[in-house]
């Protein structure tokens, strides 16, 4: 999975992130990590842009991460 920050992070928290968000192959490995937290988080939303493509929209920390699917 490619990573784009687009919150101009920090180096080293940037760094953090990518390598736990870039180990995420599939929506279901999104899920389990989600719920594996402290505290589980949740799916936020889904933005259907067509019938192939989803925006899968996440709250993380102070971020919002969004996936790409297709």
């Amino acid at each position: 999975m490619d990573f784009e920050d687009r919150a101009a992070l920090d180096p080293a928290r940037r760094d953090a992130l990518r390598a736990t968000l870039t180990s995420h192959a599939t929506l279901a490995e999104v899920v389990r990590w989600l719920m594996a937290s402290r505290s589980p988080r949740f799916v936020h939303d889904v933005v259907v842009q067509d019938e192939f493509t989803h925006d899968v929209v996440v709250p993380f920390e102070d971020l919002w991460i969004v996936y790409d699917t297709t």
